[in-house]
């Protein structure tokens, strides 16, 4: 990944207020769901996710800060041997791993071919995890590395336990099959779909995030959902029946007669994953256009028959 600052517009002493609020704007316009026509859209909505996640992991932006690890959460290393390597002149202020190992395979530093690979001299062989020369042992795995990806998720898909399509950051596109009942901010593991090793290792794996997307009608309180269910003023006073929309379609409402709007009519079992419940706001609409015999209605009650609402 590139420099996560320069992915997200953003300085070094960005507040976590300022970070969010750049994340925001990058993420609504750079959504997959908003540049369709771009092929591009799905890396760089990836990329914008992946720069989130690293710099609100507070370790490994300290980590990342001082230089320790670039922006692949990789560790940097100065050299061996006490800044110089055998074979080689002076070692680099910052070598990081796969400098190191691309040196090693490239043949430098006096590289000498082995059983028809290629090994420095009196360095580490990638291959067998030994060092040459009779050197001490591999320093880590030969796997290639994981890689943190968020995957946008509306609550319907959430709700089905769908199938979503998402492009990792190798470019392939994949389907994540979410869990039941799967949670906002859950990772799911995709096992070798990270990315490839440099050494002929398996590949790495993907952790995905999973991200509610906001919805244009529910609001999600845990599992719970609130929706505004517009009403006539007649409903109000007589009574009916409305239809509400939910997670699996709509559901039939009953109204009982001069109902007020201040509480929220609770339909059970209908909100996220069947484990929380449903509440409907209820909001009268008057006619837009207005109405004079409502009007004359309302002057009479105002006049003739008013009651107290507020104290």
């Amino acid at each position: 990944m590139r420099d996560p600052y320069t992915v997200l517009g953003v300085s070094r002493s960005v507040s976590e207020k300022d970070l969010k609020s750049a994340y925001r704007r990058l993420a609504k316009a750079h959504h997959p769901d908003q540049n369709q026509a771009d092929p591009k859209a799905h890396a760089r909505f990836a990329e914008i996710s992946a720069a989130y996640e690293f710099l609100t992991d507070r370790e490994k932006k300290s980590a990342y800060d001082r230089g320790e690890i670039d922006a692949d959460g990789n560790p940097k290393f100065a050299g061996f041997g006490g800044g110089t390597r055998r074979g080689a002149g002076p070692a680099g202020a910052g070598f990081s791993a796969e400098d190191i190992l691309k040196e090693f395979m490239s043949g430098f530093g006096g590289a000498q071919a082995r059983g028809g690979r290629t090994t420095g001299a009196g360095g580490w062989d990638p291959f067998n995890g030994t060092m040459g020369g009779g050197g001490g042992p591999r320093p880590g795995s030969n796997k290639g590395e994981d890689v943190n990806v968020t995957l946008a998720v509306s609550l319907e898909d959430a709700h089905a336990g769908r199938s979503v399509p998402l492009r990792l950051p190798t470019n392939k596109v994949v389907n994540v099959k979410l869990p039941d009942k799967v949670e906002d901010n859950q990772q799911i593991r995709l096992k070798g779909q990270g990315m490839p090793s440099p050494v002929g290792g398996e590949a790495g794996d993907a952790l995905v995030t999973v991200k509610f997307e906001r919805h244009k009608q529910f609001r999600r309180d845990g599992a719970d959902l609130r929706v505004d269910v517009p009403i006539a003023l007649y409903e109000a006073v007589l009574g009916g029946k409305v239809r509400v929309p939910t997670l699996d379609g709509s559901a039939e409402l009953t109204l009982p007669p001069n109902i007020n709007t201040s509480k929220a009519l609770r339909l059970k079992g209908k909100g996220l994953h069947g484990a929380g419940d449903l509440y409907a706001s209820l909001k009268i609409v008057l006619p837009e256009q207005g109405d004079p015999d409502l009007e004359s209605l309302m002057r009479f009650w105002r006049d003739q028959k008013p009651y107290k609402v507020r104290d």
